[in-house]
């Protein structure tokens, strides 16, 4: 996947802005059954949002790297404990600009 560009994180973001988190990562961390879950919705709708823990943003910032590294799939913000992350899938639901 090549990476994302200025304008196509500017769009993702703007429809993404209402999105409700689909996935929560728990205190437990980013378990197998979260990853599955996160492929899963991935797969499904392409754009997500996930709820992180609370704690330091820097570890925020590195669990939605590790997230983004095992899913195939782009970031495209962190604002505060919401993450959003974005994968093409097959269906191409989403169209970028």
């Amino acid at each position: 996947m090549t990476a994302l560009t200025l304008k196509q994180k500017k769009h993702l973001k703007g429809l993404a802005h209402n999105l409700k988190p689909v996935v929560t990562v728990g205190q437990k961390g980013l378990q197998t059954t979260v990853l599955d879950e996160i492929d899963r919705a991935l797969a499904h709708h392409e754009l997500i949002k996930i709820k992180l823990p609370a704690g330091e943003r820097d570890a925020r910032a590195a669990l939605l790297d590790s997230i983004c590294s095992q899913s195939r799939a782009e970031l495209v913000t962190l604002i505060g404990r919401s993450g959003v992350i974005y994968r093409n899938s097959d269906e191409n639901n989403i169209t970028l600009p």
